[in-house]
């Protein structure tokens, strides 16, 4: 049974390249024998997420604003070990680096 998705409004906004990525909900998994693998048992964070909102940039050398490369609403891969992790209205999101984004999932 899927959990709806609520829709609430975010009231951040991140500084320089960082990025609000909401984590998509891990899944059980199953093993090759077809024995289910419950995420209690699994310990993996999820390394994939939806985009919630985008810095600026950063600025360059030159002074230069380097816009953001993603935007609201791509869905990412990024470092398993690059982002901190923040409660937002009981819900949790991570604040990941664009250099630590790895791809945008099409």
């Amino acid at each position: 049974m899927k959990k709806e998705a609520k829709k609430t409004k975010i009231n951040i906004q991140p500084v320089g390249d960082r990025i609000l990525v909401k984590p998509e909900e891990v899944e059980d998994k199953k093993s090759p024998g077809g024995i289910i693998i419950p995420d209690t048992a699994q310990k993996e964070k999820p390394e994939r997420g939806r985009v919630i909102a985008v810095g600026p940039g950063k600025r360059g050398d030159d002074n230069e604003l380097i816009p953001v490369s993603v935007k609201v609403g791509d869905r990412v891969m990024f470092s398993k070990y690059g982002y901190d992790e923040v409660k937002i209205d009981d819900d949790e999101y991570y604040i990941v680096s664009e250099s630590n984004v790895l791809a945008v999932l099409k």
